[in-house]
């Protein structure tokens, strides 16, 4: 059986395999989370709940039909932080650490894998990588949670709910899983600088990409500290659209509230409301406040904010941060008559720009459909139907509420939704195309009009 099973994995194409693997880790979630021992004596549990439930958490996402404090036991928390490590890190990369520490050879096909599965474009360097990966990780989790549970220990009467608390917290921030045991989200913590503060850091260092984590320790830890240090044109582009994005919600959120939700706060409490809802929209799914307290325009902005999701091989889904700087950059060098896009004394590769368009392309397609979906078959207004998609697409597990409300139909396109925000939209396409092939037939070439 087990033979069968490995030929047939090597007839499909390494996003097959990804796909595969990711839907094995949502099967065997869902039986863990399920267990007698994970669910509380009475809580409503019901195969949907447990699937949907699976879903949000590989693609640490945090949409949820269940209140975490109210289904879960402490068993049952730990098994979902669990899940939450397994999706934010990686299948690949958590599977390359077992075969790390069972000193099995990390061959050819392991390695595409883990290529596929980080939006990696070489197999240099791909096991150092993962192992950076996972020190960065578990050390920031680490900390957090450490942090998070001393200052706890004002809240919760016992240190041990105080650690469970603040160990929680920090895998879903720094995961960006947006799952909560408060029953509230960082609701209760809203006016707490520090709680908020951290949250923040968490959530940005999950989302801006390992990449960027792994070069900025390179940098931070190399050896000759006078010696010249190039970053990358990825770390460049990704950094600063992040930080554009963050700085845009932030602003926007703050003028559009000014007048709303934000008129009788303080400053210092309307700069924390509207930077934590903007940083949370790359893909944290955890808030402040009810979202639902926002104008529509907040609102819809939101939704276009949570689209575009996080950064490329990071634990957020979306279009990804570098897609949209391409698709700007594009346009922008298009406007101006070039043919070519040069920045930080380097020229983007055609394939890079093809990629960008095809995603986001794709990506409005699958979302229009979706919608389309979800406004036939449920009763619920229009900008909460695009709210609850492009949290679901962007992996960010904020929502207005209509979440458990929705019918098995409109959960599952949600689950389809989360599972494509997670595995990436390119790695979805070469579910249905297959293998790549190089073309050996070309035909004459003819222009069409345009515009």
């Amino acid at each position: 059986m087990w033979i069968n099973i490995r030929k047939r994995l090597k007839k499909l194409s390494p996003a097959q395999i990804i796909v595969t693997y990711y839907l094995i880790a949502v099967v065997i979630s869902m039986i863990l989370l399920s267990l007698p021992v994970a669910i509380q004596p009475g809580a409503d549990w019901t195969f949907m709940d447990a699937l949907f439930t699976a879903a949000s958490a590989v693609s640490v996402t945090g949409l949820s039909v269940i209140t975490v404090r109210d289904t879960f036991t402490v068993p049952g928390v730990f098994i979902l932080m669990l899940v939450l490590q397994i999706g934010g890190i990686g299948v690949m990369a958590l599977g390359t650490f077992f075969w790390l520490i069972i000193r099995k050879k990390i061959g050819l096909q392991e390695r595409r894998l883990i290529m596929l599965d980080q939006n990696q474009t070489s197999m240099s360097g791909l096991v150092k990588m993962l192992k950076d990966i996972l020190v960065i990780i578990i050390i920031i989790e680490l900390i957090g949670a450490l942090l998070l549970g001393l200052y706890f220990m004002k809240y919760f009467p016992t240190w041990q709910e105080a650690f469970l608390h603040g160990m929680f917290a920090s895998v879903s921030a720094t995961t960006n899983g947006g799952f909560d045991i408060t029953g509230a989200s960082l609701i209760p913590y809203a006016q707490d600088y520090f709680v908020v503060t951290i949250n923040i850091i968490l959530i940005t260092l999950g989302a801006i990409g390992f990449p960027v984590l792994v070069e900025l320790k390179s940098y931070l830890f190399r050896r000759k500290k006078k010696a010249p240090f190039h970053f990358t044109l990825f770390l460049k582009i990704t950094s600063i659209t992040f930080l554009g994005l963050l700085i845009f919600g932030t602003v926007a959120i703050w003028a559009l509230e000014y007048n709303h939700f934000l008129s009788d706060k303080s400053f210092i409490d309307s700069f924390f409301y509207a930077f934590f809802q903007s940083t949370t929209t790359r893909s944290g799914g955890l808030a402040t406040m009810d979202v639902n307290d926002f104008t529509d325009p907040t609102l819809f902005l939101m939704a276009a904010l949570m689209f575009i999701g996080a950064s490329p091989s990071s634990v957020g889904g979306g279009i990804r941060t570098t897609t949209f700087a391409l698709n700007l950059l594009f346009l922008y060098h298009f406007a101006r008559g070039r043919r070519s896009i040069k920045i930080f004394n380097r020229e983007l590769h055609q394939d890079d720009l093809i990629k960008s368009l095809v995603v986001s392309i794709m990506a409005v397609i699958i979302c229009f459909f979706a919608v389309l979906i979800l406004m036939i078959t449920e009763n619920q207004p229009l900008l909460a139907i695009i709210f609850e998609v492009a949290s679901a697409f962007g992996t960010t597990g904020l929502s207005m509420g209509i979440t458990p409300e929705l019918s098995n139909i409109g959960k599952s396109v949600l689950i389809i939704l989360m599972f494509i925000g997670r595995v990436g939209v390119i790695s979805f396409l070469l579910i249905i195309g297959g293998r790549t092939y190089k073309e050996s037939v070309h035909y004459p070439k003819e222009r069409v009009i345009i515009g």
